[in-house]
C-alpha cells in the first residue's frame, strides 16, 4: 500500500477504536447500574477510571513490545481482537452468572489493556509514514475527533434502545479494527538496535519528550473530565437525557474532528509552540466557562469553541513528539505519550469526581479548567527551549 492509502486505513482504525470507547460515555450511569453497581457517581467513575488505569499500564508494554520486535499491525489486531470478546463479556456475564461489580471492573481493566495496544500503535503507525508529521498527527487527530464526535450521539441513542447494547456495538467496532490492521503494511524500522534495554536507555536520553508528555497529560484531564463529569452535569444539571448528552458532547467533537487535519497541516508550517501554548490556556478558559453557564444553549456554545480550540493544540501536540523521537523509538515514545495522556484522563475522572461530588459541579469546573491554564504556563519555558526539526519531506 501507499502511504496515502494506510494513512487512511491507519485513521479508520483510530476512528472505530475511538468510536467504541466513547459509545459508552452519554449513558455510563445507567450503563453500570445494569451491572451491578449501587451507586451513579463513583461507579461510572471506576468503571472509566479501570479502563484508563490499564492504559497507564499496558501501553508502554506494547510500545516497547513493537520496537523491540520490529512489528506493529500483528499487536493491534491481537489486542482489538481480545478488546472484543472482553466488550462482549462485559455485557453478557453479569446477567448470566451473576458477576459482582467488582469482576465487572476487572474485565474492564483486561479490556483496556487489550485496546491500548490498538489505539497506540496505530498511532506509532502514522509516525512511520512519510509525508510531514504534522499531517499524519492531524488524520489521527481528525480520527480521534470523528470517532468521538460520531460515538457521543450514536451511544446516547443505542441507550435509549437498550442499556448494554452500546457495549456489544464497540465489540463489533473491535472486531472491524482487529481485520483491517492486518491489510496495513508494516514499516516498524528495524535496524538491529531496536532491543528493550536499548529502546528504553534510548528514550531515556531524550528528556525533551516530557513537553508534549505534559501538554498531553493537560489535555487529556479535561477530557476525562468531561467524560464523567461532564456527562452527569448535563444530565442532572440541564435534565437532559443520554441522547440530548450525547448531543451536547457532539458539540464539542465535532469541531474537534473536523479542525485537527487543517490544524495539523498548519503547525508544519508555523511551529507547535502557538498552536500549543495559545491552544492551552484558551482551552482551559473555555471549560470554565462551560461549568458556569446558567442555559444549555450557552453551555453548548462553550462546548463549539472547546471543540475548535482543542483542534488546535492537539495535532501540534502530538506531531512534536513525532519531531523529537528518533525512528527505531517511536512506539515507546507515542506509548509514553498516550501513557501520561491517559494519567491525565485518569486524573480528571478521578480529581473531577471527587471534586464534584464533594463540592458540586461548578468548582469541579473551574479546577479542571484552571488547572489547564496552570499546568500550561509552567511548561511553557521547557516548550519555548526546543527548536522545530526540519520536516520529513512532504509527500504520501
Amino acid at each position: 500500500m501507499t502511504d496515502r492509502t494506510d494513512r487512511g486505513v491507519l485513521a479508520g482504525v483510530i476512528f472505530a477504536v475511538l468510536l467504541a470507547q466513547v459509545l459508552l460515555y452519554p449513558g455510563v450511569d445507567r450503563l453500570v447500574r445494569s451491572l451491578g453497581a449501587t451507586t451513579d457517581l463513583n461507579a461510572s467513575m471506576w468503571f472509566l477510571a479501570a479502563e484508563f488505569g490499564a492504559f497507564v499500564v499496558f501501553a508502554g508494554v506494547w510500545g516497547v513490545l513493537s520496537d523491540a520486535t520490529g512489528r506493529r499491525a500483528p499487536y493491534i489486531a491481537g489486542g482489538a481482537g481480545a478488546g472484543a470478546v472482553l466488550y462482549a463479556l462485559i455485557a453478557w456475564l453479569p446477567g448470566a452468572v451473576s458477576l459482582s461489580f467488582t469482576g465487572v471492573l476487572v474485565l474492564r481493566v483486561l479490556q483496556g489493556g487489550a485496546t491500548i495496544a490498538a489505539f497506540s500503535l496505530a498511532m506509532t503507525m502514522l509516525m512511520d509514514l512519510g509525508g510531514g508529521h504534522g499531517k499524519n498527527m492531524g488524520a489521527a487527530g481528525i480520527a480521534i475527533g470523528s470517532g468521538t464526535a460520531l460515538g457521543a450521539p450514536l451511544g446516547g441513542q443505542l441507550y435509549e434502545i437498550q442499556t448494554t447494547l452500546p457495549l456489544y456495538v464497540a465489540s463489533t467496532l473491535s472486531l472491524v479494527v482487529a481485520v483491517a490492521a492486518l491489510l496495513v503494511t508494516d514499516r516498524a524500522p528495524s535496524d538491529g538496535r531496536s532491543g528493550l534495554a536499548a529502546t528504553v536507555s534510548g528514550l531515556k536520553q531524550r528528556p525533551t519528550l516530557g513537553v508534549p508528555y505534559a501538554f498531553g497529560f493537560i489535555d487529556r484531564l479535561t477530557a476525562g473530565f468531561f467524560a464523567l463529569v461532564g456527562t452527569l452535569y448535563f444530565r442532572e444539571t440541564f435534565e437532559l437525557s443520554p441522547g440530548e448528552t450525547g448531543v451536547m458532547l457532539a458539540l464539542f467533537f465535532a469541531p474537534f474532528a473536523l479542525l485537527q487535519y487543517p490544524f495539523g497541516v498548519l503547525s508544519d508550517r508555523i511551529g507547535r509552540t502557538a498552536p500549543i501554548v495559545v491552544g492551552s490556556v484558551l482551552y482551559g478558559l473555555t471549560v470554565v466557562g462551560v461549568g458556569q453557564a446558567p442555559t444549555v444553549t450557552i453551555a453548548g456554545v462553550g462546548m463549539v469553541l472547546t471543540g475548535v480550540i482543542g483542534a488546535l493544540m492537539a495535532p501540534a501536540t502530538m506531531a512534536l513528539v513525532s519531531d523529537l523521537a528518533i525512528e527505531t523509538e517511536r512506539g515507546t515514545a507515542m506509548a509514553g505519550f498516550n501513557i501520561f495522556g491517559s494519567v491525565g484522563f485518569l486524573a480528571g475522572i478521578l480529581v473531577g469526581g471527587t471534586v464534584a461530588g464533594a463540592f458540586g459541579y461548578p468548582v469541579a469546573f473551574f479546577v479542571a479548567g484552571g488547572t489547564e491554564v496552570v499546568l500550561a504556563v509552567l511548561a511553557l519555558p521547557g516548550l519555548l527551549r526546543l527548536e522545530k526539526p526540519a520536516e520529513d519531506a512532504v509527500g504520501g
